[in-house]
């Protein structure tokens, strides 16, 4: 099946949003500032593919340039400036993808209120196919059931962990793994449920903004 390909030189787009991760290429032009900010939730990496960036991260301070990348790691404060002579375009990605996504602070070091954005922002067709109230109870239902899958979750974690730890203490190895092998099948739809519960609290947030 064929596969988008796509080119910083041509492609100035969120090529990718999903829960699990955005990620896009960037241009910002000569002296361009972003503001400074801090992602709750994951990790923020950047490579710059033209140009010269300055990145302050927790202020330390580097200017990059092209085929050199950097990360801002949770709850750390950056900003970047373009320092050059010429446009920077860098490719970014945030993990995850789950909005509000960025965090921006007072002066004093408070943190403000959260700042959703429109599905625009990131190139995205706003759905206006149901209004802000079914898109609240979608998230509410999506929420229990998630609460569901955890509870479900949890007492074969219980029982396998019991069972990992009795045949690991008596030296059967065999049983001891297939133990911890069962723990992970059960928990490995935990990860993908958390992916569609965020899904769903995306498409809430994002009603809420977008236009009518």
């Amino acid at each position: 099946m064929p596969f988008q390909v796509f080119d910083y030189r041509r492609d100035i787009t969120n090529m990718l949003v999903t829960p699990q991760i955005r990620s896009r290429f960037l241009k910002m032009e000569v002296g361009q500032f972003n503001q400074s900010h801090t992602h709750d939730l994951g990790h923020e990496i950047f490579l710059i593919l033209q140009g010269q960036a300055e990145f302050d991260i927790e202020g330390h301070t580097e200017v990059l340039g092209p085929g050199q990348m950097c990360i801002a790691l949770t709850d750390e404060a950056h900003t970047v400036r373009n320092v050059g002579d010429d446009e920077v375009i860098m490719y970014l990605s945030v993990t995850p993808h789950i909005l509000p996504t960025h965090t921006y602070w007072t002066a004093e070091g408070e943190k403000e209120p959260p700042r959703f954005a429109n599905s625009s922002s990131y190139d995205q067709e706003p759905d206006l196919s149901a209004d802000a109230d079914a898109r609240a109870d979608e998230h509410l239902q999506s929420v229990e059931d998630f609460v569901a899958r955890v509870e479900q979750t949890a007492e074969t974690q219980r029982e396998q962990a019991a069972a990992f730890k009795k045949a690991f203490a008596e030296g059967d190895r065999e049983d001891a793994f297939k133990a911890r092998d069962a723990m992970w099948d059960a928990l490995y739809p935990m990860f993908k449920a958390v992916h569609d519960l965020a899904g769903v609290w995306n498409a809430f947030a994002h009603r809420t903004v977008d236009e009518v």
